[in-house]
């Protein structure tokens, strides 16, 4: 059994002072990282609701110090590296291809190779990280987190490796690639993304602590989570 998950929760009235707040804190975060470690990496999340976090990234052209930035993604679709559908697609359009961060340190994960092969090679990437400075992360509305979903293995073990061939997600792609939740809980800061009412259910379930794979990552100085105020209490 995974620790025990240390929730920090912070729940914001709208969507603009969500998106905000926590552009605030990744920049707060990338300047303490390079002042104290030279460099920051950060893992970034797929989906929806990511997407005006890096665009308001791509807007602090200013505010951050680039070249020292070091880009991975938590999980990848088994698409071709041109897909649009793929996880990382989404920051690429709207931020890291306006080339504000050296292309030699954003990693995106190889999945166009298929889960195993992409999850060989991209456990070689990360392997060069000790611990991630900070690991953005969504939440599903049925809990699940990265390609890390109920009923499956999460990789919270031990002795799980960091990277996971994931070959029977639900959904329109059943072949991916995921850290693991063992790999994702090393890091240095984590915080999960959940907007709107459709993440309703799945935040009340992590509250009542259901074991939800999003309950999973278990980082030592816990998990801070931005939601929404109608994801948290909805009335």
């Amino acid at each position: 059994m995974y620790p025990r998950q240390q929730k920090r929760w912070h729940v914001y009235p709208t969507a603009e002072d969500f998106e905000i707040r926590v552009v605030r804190g990744i920049l707060r975060m990338a300047w303490e990282a390079i002042a104290i470690r030279g460099a920051f990496h950060i893992v970034l999340a797929g989906g929806k609701t990511p997407e005006p976090i890096y665009r308001r990234l791509a807007a602090a052209r200013a505010e951050a110090e680039w070249s020292k930035w070091h880009v991975y993604w938590g999980d990848e679709f088994c698409l071709p590296a041109d897909d649009p559908a793929r996880n990382s697609a989404v920051a690429r359009s709207v931020w890291l291809d306006e080339g504000l961060i050296p292309g030699a340190q954003i990693h995106p994960i190889p999945a166009e190779l298929g889960p195993q092969r992409g999850a060989e090679l991209y456990a070689e990437v990360v392997a060069g990280v000790e611990e991630f400075d900070l690991v953005l992360l969504g939440l599903g509305t049925d809990g699940h987190t990265a390609s890390l979903f109920p009923g499956r293995d999460w990789g919270a073990d031990p002795d799980s490796p960091d990277v996971l061939a994931v070959t029977d997600a639900p959904g329109a792609c059943a072949e991916r690639v995921s850290l693991s939740a063992g790999r994702l809980s090393r890091s240095r800061e984590v915080i999960f993304l959940a907007t709107g009412f459709g993440k309703f259910s799945a935040v009340q379930r992590w509250r009542c602590g259901e074991p939800l794979p999003a309950a999973a990552i278990t980082p030592a100085c816990g998990v801070d989570i931005c939601v929404t105020l109608e994801a948290f209490d909805f009335a």
